[in-house]
């Protein structure tokens, strides 16, 4: 194909089938894109005799790639990126003048401690821009990031999909939470005899600081899990459960009242909490301005 043949190519088809490699289904591609279930279908159709493939085959409820739309859509993603990149570095951006609406994805504990002070600075800079919160996590992070739902996340993460940019955003130390009035730091005997709380999504009993005990062959008493940190406070107060968070989210906790924080009786890893982002709005004005103040009020220049 020479460049004159693209003139029968809608570049709207080309995001129809990118939609579709992520959601495998005409119903949920349609409601991503806000378009009807027959224009989906329409759009496939020409995409089918365009690449003169069938593209995709129906497997149950889910729509399977073909091998040839696999190998289409490796070399697709970069070019439409590349094609995004280009736009989007044209126009400009003003904060106080726009209307736009930023889907980003944030973990639990940023949403609960650190969200508040970033959303005071955007209603100032940009009282006209929508903010849509997902919660996410290392696990769920790479997902929303691939089919588009979010633009950008602040997790703890670690795959993420092949056209993600990652930045180190804060190195936190863990902290210990505790309500009782008892002097003094507890020991190690102290903490590991004591019973503990984690905020867990999965709804697991073991975290990051169970992996640092077990390196010195000691380990804690979980009695509760709850999934957010929004409740902790309440749940811990009265109570002789301890809780170990990051400590930005331990500040936050803190200064609600009843609890007081100290530093581990044991030496333990830091958290590095990352943004990332999709490599299709790289460049674009209002992701990069968005992307700066994430940096400004999530980020702690001062621990990496």
């Amino acid at each position: 194909m020479n460049r004159n043949d693209l003139r029968r190519i809608d570049l709207n088809l080309l995001i129809v089938f990118e939609t579709m490699m992520h959601e495998r289904s005409v119903t949920r591609t349609a409601e991503k894109l806000f378009l009807g279930q027959p224009a989906i279908s329409a759009a496939l159709g020409r995409l089918r005799g365009i690449f003169n493939d069938p593209l995709f085959v129906r497997n149950g409820r889910l729509m399977e790639p073909t091998a040839r739309a696999q190998e289409l859509f490796e070399l697709l993603v970069p070019a439409l990126d590349s094609i995004s990149n280009a736009i989007s570095a044209t126009s400009d951006f003003e904060p106080a003048n726009s209307d736009a609406v930023f889907r980003i994805g944030l973990s639990d504990e940023v949403e609960f401690s650190l969200l508040p002070a970033l959303l005071k600075r955007v209603r100032i800079e940009a009282p006209g821009v929508s903010l849509v919160v997902r919660r996410v996590n290392y696990l769920t992070l790479p997902g929303l990031l691939a089919s588009g739902e979010i633009t950008v996340g602040v997790s703890y993460s670690e795959d993420l999909p092949a056209n993600a940019k990652r930045k180190t955003l804060r190195r936190s130390q863990p902290l210990l939470l505790r309500a009782d009035t008892a002097p003094g730091a507890l020991t190690l005997d102290d903490y590991c005899r004591r019973p503990h709380a984690i905020v867990s999504f999965a709804g697991d009993l073991h975290g990051f600081i169970d992996d640092e005990l077990a390196k010195i062959e000691r380990k804690r008493r979980m009695v509760l899990a709850v999934p957010q940190f929004n409740g902790l406070a309440s749940l811990l107060g009265g109570t002789d459960m301890l809780a170990t968070v990051p400590d930005y989210a331990a500040k936050a906790l803190v200064a609600m009242g009843g609890l007081r924080s100290e530093p581990l009786p044991f030496a333990a890893q830091s958290y590095e909490l990352s943004m990332a982002w999709s490599g299709a709005h790289d460049n674009d004005p209002a992701e990069r301005w968005l992307r700066s103040r994430l940096q400004m009020f999530i980020g702690d220049p001062d621990s990496l």
